[in-house]
């Protein structure tokens, strides 16, 4: 095949060409040559190469301009759908709605739709007023216990046997632990495994070993934590060496000022059981057991832990209406076995405002019976640090 070859026209030598000849400038050659003739050096063949790249670009372009219209028909015939869809197809196919469970519905003679018994897998829950009657909300008074105690032999015994009792009764109960001096270890380790809730208070403005003595400002202690923190409940004194009735603390919540009861108690001598307290009729109190002549004198006669009061008698005079205003203390100027009728002087005026406990003074509710031992030695802390002198050995 020949090959025919051709230098460009002397307008255009110093131009140089990448890629080939440009579209724009064959296009202008082609068109310049067909106008004014004015380049008639350009042979047939390069008139034909320029004609041709232009015709492939505007080939292009319409094929492009096609792409884009067919492509933008069938967006928009995807878009808007034509014609009908199975309604089925769009109801359980491609439903998200959530639908509760089956019920079954049974049609009543009167044409009105009554519900059957319904079972969504659910327990049956209990109702609200048995689920609240499980617990306890009966609104109790408070009960405070005052129980001056000192390092004895049988201490521990004591302690032990009366925070058992304590905790079977009901709350709220406050038990008041007052010792001289200071705190002992060992009691306020005995404290915390009763469970009871309580309060280990120290007297230490008195420092008296008389026995007498030492029990009433122990008392006074209590009285005094009592009033300066306003603690409302019903006073009860306790001593550690009594042995008491879970019924009696649960009837001190009846009381409304001042309650008494009587008490049994073995005589000095141990020979012989008394009844020491108040004779009732019902709910008054009409006169006095007693069997010792030498207490014949006193006002009221009542042993210690016979007796109880409300609290807010000790802070708050004005609801009681109390003359006057000193506070409510036991007295250790007394001479012995006369510190609870001065005591109850100062809270009553008279058998009048007291009430029985229980009602008629019926049952025995405490017994005092002095069991305790003096002069035993006992180790430190309660505890053996080696076995003892004397061991039997086994056969």
């Amino acid at each position: 095949m020949a090959s025919i070859r051709r230098t460009l026209s002397q307008v255009y030598q110093d131009r140089s060409y990448q890629n080939g000849v440009a579209s724009a400038q064959a296009h202008k050659l082609f068109s310049t040559n067909n106008n004014s003739g004015k380049y008639s050096s350009l042979t047939s063949t390069s008139a034909v190469a320029a004609a041709s790249v232009y015709l492939r670009r505007k080939g292009f372009r319409r094929s492009f301009y096609r792409c884009t219209i067919f492509f933008i028909l069938g967006l928009l015939l995807g878009i808007f759908p034509f014609g009908q869809v199975d309604n089925d197809i769009n109801k359980h196919d491609f439903s998200f709605e959530m639908k509760p469970p089956h019920v079954n519905v049974q049609l009543d003679t009167k044409d009105n739709f009554a519900f059957a018994a319904v079972s969504l897998g659910v327990e049956k829950t209990t109702p609200q007023l048995d689920r609240f009657s499980r617990f306890d909300y009966v609104e109790r008074k408070q009960v405070i216990v005052i129980t001056p105690t000192y390092n004895r032999a049988l201490q521990a015994y004591f302690l032990n046997r009366l925070g058992q009792v304590l905790r079977l009764v009901q709350p709220p109960l406050l038990w008041i632990v007052v010792e001289m001096t200071s705190a002992s270890a060992e009691t306020a380790e005995i404290l915390r495994k009763t469970g009871v809730m309580y309060r280990h208070l120290v007297c230490v403005n008195k420092n008296n070993t008389n026995v007498k003595d030492r029990g009433v400002h122990q008392r006074n202690a209590g009285l005094e934590h009592i009033e300066r923190h306003r603690l409302d409940g019903i006073v009860y004194f306790a001593d550690d060496d009594n042995v008491y009735s879970l019924q009696l603390f649960e009837s001190l919540r009846n009381i409304s000022h001042f309650g008494t009861w009587p008490v049994a108690m073995l005589a000095q001598s141990k020979n012989k059981a008394i009844v020491e307290g108040p004779v009732c009729n019902a709910s008054q109190v009409i006169g006095w057991h007693t069997n010792e002549k030498s207490k014949r004198l006193r006002r009221f006669h009542v042993d210690m832990s016979g007796f109880a009061f409300n609290s807010t008698i000790l802070w708050d005079p004005k609801r009681w209406n109390r003359p006057f205003s000193n506070p409510i203390r036991q007295l250790d100027t007394v001479k012995e076995g006369f510190q609870e009728t001065t005591f109850i002087e100062q809270v009553v005026e008279d058998e009048s405002q007291m009430e029985s406990v229980p009602p008629s003074c019926s049952r025995i509710l405490n017994w005092h019976l002095h069991l305790d031992a003096h002069g035993l030695v006992y180790p430190r802390g309660w505890l053996l640090q080696k076995n003892l002198e004397v061991v039997q050995p086994i056969k």
